[in-house]
């Protein structure tokens, strides 16, 4: 699949197709693109009901000025951090992750990212700095994109992992995109079982709270998409 940012003519191609009411993953494919890449893109530009591919080109194209580098004054040489307090900061910052819910080796992984100076790293940097196996690096990084916690970019012939500063509104969306899943078949089950019985009221009471907290979530993200400086 290409990597990038979507050309105008994608957007394009994502308008028309939310027009013709394709779902995310259809378009997706359209484009030969993750279906999180749109999730993201639509999301970003005014959701499914407002987006418009002029808008979210000009959009684009102010972000990419905005994060432009800037010709600014060196800054202050600081002394290094201590290698072992940092060190120590890292295995107490993934045992946070674990305890919250996080396995351990995909919390690993995503800590040893966080704190690279690139924010990024190979599969071989990971498996030398944490001294796991190749294997348990590519399982650990198959769960969190999946989770939309790091994107990949090539590297000549390598792969390279990295997070930036998108990694937590891609895990809100893979997040909401998940409930919404829960909350339907939840629903369907409510219908199967019928609300006259116990199984149903469970299902039924579920698929409802599944739904208003994910409205929540939407409601919040796009409060916080309007504040936010500048565009989202």
């Amino acid at each position: 699949m290409p990597a990038g940012r979507l050309s105008y003519p994608e957007r394009q191609r994502v308008a028309a197709g939310l027009a013709d009411g394709l779902s995310y993953a259809e378009i997706g494919r359209r484009l030969g693109r993750p279906k999180s890449t749109v999730i993201r893109e639509v999301a970003r530009n005014g959701g499914a009901h407002d987006y418009r591919a002029d808008r979210a080109e000009q959009a684009a194209r102010r972000r990419a000025r905005r994060r432009a580098p800037a010709s600014l004054p060196a800054p202050p040489v600081r002394a290094a951090a201590d290698p072992r307090s940092r060190s120590d900061f890292e295995v107490r910052f993934a045992r946070m992750a674990t305890q919250t819910g996080m396995p351990s080796m995909m919390a690993r992984v995503l800590i040893c990212l966080f704190t690279a100076e690139s924010g990024s790293r190979t599969a071989t940097e990971l498996a030398a700095r944490l001294r796991v196996s190749p294997a348990s690096v590519s399982k650990a990084v198959a769960w969190l994109e999946e989770r939309g916690m790091l994107r990949r970019e090539r590297d000549g012939r390598r792969e390279r992992y990295l997070i930036d500063d998108d990694v937590w509104q891609r895990a809100w969306l893979s997040s909401m995109e998940g409930m919404a899943q829960w909350a339907d078949f939840t629903r369907q089950g409510a219908e199967l079982f019928g609300d006259d019985t116990l199984v149903g009221t469970r299902l039924l009471a579920t698929s409802q709270w599944l739904q208003h907290i994910r409205q929540d979530m939407i409601d919040a993200a796009e409060h916080w998409r309007r504040a936010s400086p500048g565009p989202s």
